[in-house]
């Protein structure tokens, strides 16, 4: 897969984050970010345990509400991108969330880049926002942090301007790529290759792929 070619499969991940309310990473309250000494920004009011959309208390163990048809939906996805796309494409993880990885890595081996945004003209959009519409709600600081994590584990294994996530309005926007648009950092290169290999353990689970 081409630098261009990985840049729009990001964006295409990003669209997705901002456009559907389930993947928007807000709070319940939805407070504004704040500064703390060490650097790290935090979410005023940040619920305290994590939440699915219907009300699990995941923090108490057990299999979170909701989770079940998440999985289920990402199949229904899964299944559309076999018949229409390709017949390879992976399973979802157990959690549900797609396996990024060995997505990118069909596109790549195919020279599909449609496999990461849903076919070739959408076909199987309307599925994958389906499926992110049930996407168990988790807590806005954890992934920030997580995020946080990841892109100063990026910066030490080589890749310099790789930026930080921010906190707007309750959300989470990934880092990544100073310029997007024009891209500065090379997904293709060995460097990057190896630091996202070193950090990947960094983000919490569904965050991948998308900073």
């Amino acid at each position: 897969m081409t630098q261009k070619t990985r840049s729009r499969s990001r964006a295409a991940r990003l669209a997705l984050l901002i456009a559907v309310p389930a993947l928007a990473l807000t709070t319940a309250c939805g407070g504004a970010a704040e500064s703390s000494d060490e650097g790290v920004a935090s979410v005023s009011k940040a619920p305290s345990t994590e939440q699915t959309k219907d009300g699990a208390d995941s923090s108490k163990g057990g299999a979170p509400k909701g989770k079940s048809a998440f999985y289920d939906a990402q199949m229904k996805y899964v299944q559309c991108m076999r018949k229409e796309v390709d017949k390879d494409f992976p399973d979802p993880k157990l959690s549900g969330y797609l396996d990024w990885a060995k997505v990118d890595e069909l596109a790549e081996n195919t020279g599909k880049g449609e496999i990461s945004k849903g076919g070739k003209d959408g076909v199987c959009t309307a599925k994958m926002n389906d499926a992110a519409k049930l996407e168990p709600r988790r807590d806005t600081q954890k992934e920030y942090e997580s995020m946080l994590a990841h892109a100063k584990c990026m910066r030490a294994n080589g890749v310099s301007k790789f930026t930080n996530p921010q906190l707007q309005d309750g959300s989470v926007l990934p880092g990544g790529d100073p310029k997007p648009g024009s891209p500065e950092i090379s997904p293709d290169s060995p460097a990057y290759k190896q630091a996202r290999q070193a950090c990947k353990d960094k983000l919490l689970d569904g965050l991948d792929g998308m900073q």
